[in-house]
């Protein structure tokens, strides 16, 4: 959530209306206390900085593919564990679940008044 604040606040123009979309801005340590690290670069190294923009173009695509392909895992080891036998390569090595995998966000963290 407080990310994504920071990315509508200190990018500009918001994506949909023609800013960068992807973009995320570097942090500002005068406003987060102690400084953060950047979400891209995190110790900054000179073959990142000097990369062109097709390099970061065709690396933003690999980084969103592979979170793509992540879920897609997640989601097989979940049906593997509610319908035994639903994922071949998983079957007899994940133990069948028949509780709720959502119930962890069923619930509000925070305390209500």
């Amino acid at each position: 959530f407080l990310s994504n604040q920071w990315r509508e606040v200190a990018s500009g123009t918001h994506y949909m209306k023609g800013g960068k979309i992807g973009y995320f801005p570097p942090f500002d340590a005068k406003y987060i206390p102690g400084g953060a690290l950047n979400l891209y670069n995190p110790f900054p190294r000179k073959d990142i900085a000097v990369m062109t923009d097709a390099d970061k173009e065709r690396r933003l695509v690999s980084e969103i593919n592979n979170g793509r392909l992540a879920m897609i895992g997640i989601f097989g080891f979940i049906s593997e564990g509610a319908v035994e036998g639903s994922v071949p390569a998983l079957k007899g090595i994940i133990p069948h679940y028949d509780g709720d995998f959502m119930a962890p966000f069923a619930t509000n963290f925070f305390p209500t008044p």
